[in-house]
């Protein structure tokens, strides 16, 4: 670990942090907590990505959303899987999408489990919004969680790679490691 290294993982905390403050803040029916460590996935690898995940769970869950505590293995999951993809191209090109649908499958299934389990479908999210919408219409709540789940992990994931790949492309190449 290298001051760099640490810096950029500084970085991917804040940007998780103040993009889940913004979405809980909004009630938007996407995360954009996981912008950062995705980022630092695709910079410094899978491993450095879980920390950053993890720690912008704990960081998000002890100042504004206690939620976010519960979500880690969300976090854990995007930051392993997101830093293999991006290892073996997937997140570059037409490809994104196949990428991008190989970790937002698993962190659907995960944040449905814990929204279902732990909290009924109700979060501080505004993708509650949608589950409460779904359930008005007769859908099973496991069913309309794991629906909503599914629609906005792959919409907030995909739009987190996009951010991303910007980045990306435009850092100074002595900021890329």
């Amino acid at each position: 670990m290298n001051v760099k290294k640490l810096t950029l993982m500084g970085v991917g905390v804040a940007l998780n942090v103040v993009g889940a403050f913004i979405a809980v803040t909004l009630k938007l029916p996407i995360y954009m907590d996981s912008i950062g460590t995705i980022l630092i996935s695709c910079l410094l690898g899978p491993k450095l990505g879980v920390l950053t995940g993890l720690c912008g769970s704990i960081v998000s869950g002890i100042t504004f959303d206690i939620y976010s505590l519960f979500f880690a293995p969300v976090q854990i999951s995007t930051g392993y899987i997101s830093g293999i993809m991006y290892k073996k191209g997937f997140l570059k090109g037409f490809k994104t999408i196949i990428g991008v649908f190989a970790f937002a499958l698993p962190t659907s299934v995960l944040s449905a489990l814990i929204a279902a389990y732990i909290f009924g479908g109700v979060t501080s999210a505004g993708s509650s919004y949608i589950v409460q919408i779904l359930n008005t219409f007769g859908i099973p709540s496991f069913y309309s969680i794991f629906v909503t789940q599914f629609f906005t992990d792959y919409l907030d994931k995909f739009l987190a790679v996009v951010l991303v790949g910007i980045m990306v492309k435009n850092m100074p190449k002595n900021m890329r490691l």
